[in-house]
């Protein structure tokens, strides 16, 4: 006889006072956690950014295998259970329960509170940036920025905005919906690890399951809204001229600590107010607008952009994605040391070890640019040691490529899972598994594919055909949409297209921010997805204070710096805890099959 699972996961709340019907000890510990590094980053700001950025180094060195393979993992899985007729045709919710959105509505809310800010931000910055530095450049089989290094840039664009980012938002969302609306436990992340955990769910367990969740989204919705205010700035600039909120006395401008202050007031008060009125108001209504404006922009780009060299993109480079999704889903670098270089190097080139070391494994450098980094000496080595060099740094380069940008997006996916995993199961209650899968994994993966091609493309070609002569790879990250926009379009329609990118940028950051506060008082209210207009407020409050301190404490020059560091190190424990959620998923879905059948028998 098998017998049911524990799914008794009762979270204590308190009755009275500021807290009441919210959990005390998940409502502190996470908040302590937040406003001290807050304050640590307000009153000690060097030392915060200068520690942040060795500790996330070394997180990133000692864990890039365990990133990878985990995020692999996690595809597979997903993919077996879609297949599987028996687990994919079961509804999340109980019998006779039907989705409370409409299929445009609850799209447009996934793609809003999941990668919006980014596809703005990243839409042309992404390819450009691969363009010039992807591991195929690095092991010199294409040189960077020519037609040839197309295809490897969309390779790992794909990988980086497609089944496997969407895949971890599904497992957290899955594993939530699962659990809640199928087995009646709380919609809270601890209800994810009952399976393995049981009873002790109810305990300091499970709160501190429940702390590292609220934690990882703070981490991650700073990051998000610090990229899209930059962004937002840049944008603001280009329509007004305002000079004061940007930082001009570069060779780039970039936007200014005192635009990014403001901005981020002017976001963080209307997200508040959205974040008050709920999900099936100020949420929905934002994020249908932003799917509407976000058609339109592309439209723009189809008509005026270089559509036909972006559709051959995207075909040639989603065949590509599918060949190596093995070897991109699994295929880790490990770190390289000097005494392992020293050993691939010739006899002459040993005198220069640790310069040619150095600057052989750098990430971001082609052979060219390793050449012209040389001191006079090292330089003056004949031809063929000096590509022997550079060609014995390979595994170095590559291991700090995937380190540094693969891996830097996993722990940003994975911070971000909490918040876009527990929305998505919020929105997805009387949906089948398959349904779920299928529809927030491949759907919106194939709209960025799009997206990133007929935006990143056409900047690409601008710059192939030497209309742009440099001047868009050029650009800060968050103007080169922008910079693209002027050569494609001009008057009054620039102008207003330019508005327009603003508007989205805006409402996008909104959505996303409004969309963590309300994820953040679901898991401080043990489920609730009613309760504290008041703990919005404070959690707004709070949000805003993290992203501006840490943006001061990065200071002018990178001021995204402090909240990557941040984020990629709260990231860590949860990416841990998701592991266990999908063999926790496993168990649950295994057991209750037994169930079922168990059931069917004794009917019989």
């Amino acid at each position: 006889m098998i017998k049911p699972e524990f799914t008794d996961v009762v979270i204590k709340k308190s009755d009275t006072g500021f807290y009441q019907n919210y959990s005390v000890p998940i409502a502190l510990g996470s908040k302590s956690i937040i406003i001290a590094l807050a304050l640590w980053a307000l009153l000690w700001p060097e030392s915060t950014n200068n520690l942040l950025g060795s500790i996330k180094w070394s997180l990133l060195e000692n864990f890039n295998a365990f990133y990878i393979i985990l995020f692999g993992l996690f595809s597979c899985f997903l993919i077996f259970i879609a297949l599987v007729p028996s687990i994919g045709k079961r509804v999340m919710g109980l019998p006779g329960d039907k989705p409370e959105f409409s299929t445009f509505s609850w799209f447009s809310m996934m793609f809003g509170a999941g990668l919006g800010v980014g596809l703005m931000v990243f839409s042309t910055a992404e390819p450009l940036g691969l363009w010039a530095s992807n591991p195929a450049i690095l092991a010199q089989e294409v040189e960077a920025n020519t037609a040839e290094a197309l295809l490897p840039t969309y390779r790992y664009t794909f990988a980086h905005y497609g089944f496997h980012t969407w895949g971890v938002f599904v497992i957290v969302g899955l594993a939530l919906a699962y659990c809640s609306y199928t087995r009646g436990m709380p919609l809270t992340l601890r209800s994810t690890l009952a399976p393995l955990i049981g009873k002790y769910a109810n305990g300091v367990l499970g709160h501190i399951v429940d702390i590292l969740g609220v934690v990882a989204t703070i981490l991650a919705v700073s990051t998000t809204i610090g990229f899209g205010v930059s962004q937002l700035i840049d944008g603001i600039y280009t329509i007004t001229g305002i000079e004061w909120i940007m930082n001009i006395s570069g060779d780039i401008p970039t936007p200014s600590n005192a635009g990014l202050i403001a901005g981020l007031a002017l976001i963080m008060i209307l997200s508040i107010v959205s974040a008050v009125s709920g999900v099936g108001r100020g949420v929905k209504y934002l994020s249908n607008l932003n799917l509407i404006l976000s058609i339109f922009l592309l439209l723009i780009f189809v008509f005026f952009g270089s559509f036909f060299f972006a559709m051959t993109t995207y075909g040639t480079a989603f065949v590509d994605y599918i060949l190596h999704y093995i070897s991109l889903s699994f295929n880790a670098y490990l770190p390289m040391n000097e005494s392992q270089y020293l050993d691939l190097i010739p006899e002459s080139a040993k005198a220069f070890s640790s310069e040619l070391f150095a600057n052989s494994t750098n990430a971001w450098g082609s052979y060219q640019s390793f050449l012209s980094s040389l001191s006079d000496n090292a330089a003056a080595l004949d031809e063929s040691t000096l590509k022997q060099a550079y060609i014995a740094g390979n595994e170095g380069r590559q291991f700090a490529w995937q380190a540094g940008w693969t891996t830097f997006y996993w722990a940003w996916m994975v911070a971000y899972a909490p918040f876009v995993g527990l929305f998505l199961a919020r929105i997805s209650k009387g949906r089948t598994i398959r349904e779920f899968i299928l529809g927030c994994v491949i759907a919106p993966s194939l709209v960025c594919f799009a997206w990133m091609t007929i935006l990143g493309a056409t900047a690409i070609d601008l710059e192939l055909s030497g209309v742009a002569d440099g001047s868009i790879i050029d650009a800060s990250n968050t103007n080169k949409l922008f910079i693209t926009l002027g050569y494609l379009l001009e008057g009054e329609f620039l102008a207003l297209v330019n508005i327009m990118c603003v508007i989205l940028v805006l409402t996008f950051l909104i959505t996303s921010a409004d969309s963590g506060i309300l994820v953040m008082n679901t898991i401080m209210s043990g489920g609730d997805q009613d309760a504290g207009i008041k703990h919005r407020i404070v959690w707004g409050a709070i949000l805003t204070a993290v992203i501006g301190t840490l943006l001061l404490a990065a200071g002018d020059n990178n001021p995204m710096e402090a909240l990557r560091n941040a984020m990629i190190i709260g990231a860590l424990p949860f990416a841990m805890i998701l592991g266990l959620m999908m063999i926790a998923m496993c168990k649950a879905m295994y057991v209750d099959s037994l169930l079922l059948k168990q059931e069917i028998k004794q009917e019989k």
